[in-house]
């Protein structure tokens, strides 16, 4: 189960206290017209993105709605549908895109990734939540989050636990198990998942995390993506004078 952020919202007032959570169903492209759509409640706002299975840039998964809409339905979440495919789509047409690069087709999937996060921010301000994040301690450690997107929230609730722990949880919590086994994925383009951008899987990862075991290969790799992703991790750096 991959909930790309799992969001409620920001104090817009800083003197204020937050007043509640909220729910975001995030859908990733459609087929035409529904490319990228998200989804809002009245207690949590939660990101539900969706596999690619469109025939270009990215794909809408009828199965993925249903199951996001069943954990919406089983903690009681009204939901609400936000299509953001004109934006999507307006602004790849200002930007350019080399469409045989994989550097390119990396930034429209964080495109989609971003504009997810600036509409429940638009949401957190208007309402004055807090964005709650559903990154865990697998994704944060190697970097594996789009900076300014999912990356950008005020607290996150499951980054002490590694994704096994995530799945132990959501079992607890009585998710389906058909959600949990589900390959984890973004949905940000056709066939996209999180194991096969990272090059291992996350029993490896939560191993070595958990244990500092793994074969030198793997070792390697982990603490490469460790060291490569420390920027989105830590504030921007400022001159010492």
């Amino acid at each position: 189960m991959k909930v790309s952020g799992c969001h409620g919202f920001e104090n817009a007032d800083q003197e204020s206290e937050p007043k509640r959570m909220v729910h975001v169903k995030e859908v990733q492209c459609s087929e035409k017209p529904q490319k990228t759509r998200i989804q809002i409640s009245g207690k949590l706002y939660c990101t539900f993105p969706l596999r690619d299975e469109c025939p270009q840039d990215g794909g809408y998964s009828q199965k993925d709605e249903q199951h996001a809409l069943a954990v919406a339905k089983k903690f009681s979440i009204p939901t609400k549908t936000i299509i953001l495919d004109a934006i999507y789509d307006a602004l790849l047409k200002v930007l350019p895109v080399d469409e045989a690069s994989a550097t390119s087709q990396v930034a429209k999937g964080n495109l989609k990734a971003r504009l997810r996060m600036l509409t429940l921010y638009f949401h957190a301000n208007r309402l004055q939540y807090l964005v709650v994040g559903s990154g865990n301690r697998s994704e944060l450690a190697v970097g594996y989050f789009t900076k300014h997107g999912d990356g950008s929230v005020d607290i996150l609730p499951l980054g002490n636990l590694v994704k096994s722990q995530v799945k132990e949880l959501a079992r607890f919590l009585g998710i389906p198990q058909e959600i949990i086994d589900k390959p984890p994925s973004a949905g940000l383009w056709l066939g996209q998942t999180d194991e096969g951008e990272l090059g291992l899987s996350y029993d490896q990862l939560d191993c070595y995390l958990t244990t500092s075991k793994a074969p030198d290969s793997i070792k390697q790799k982990i603490e490469l993506m460790i060291t490569k992703s420390n920027h989105k991790r830590n504030p921007p750096p400022v001159p010492d004078f």
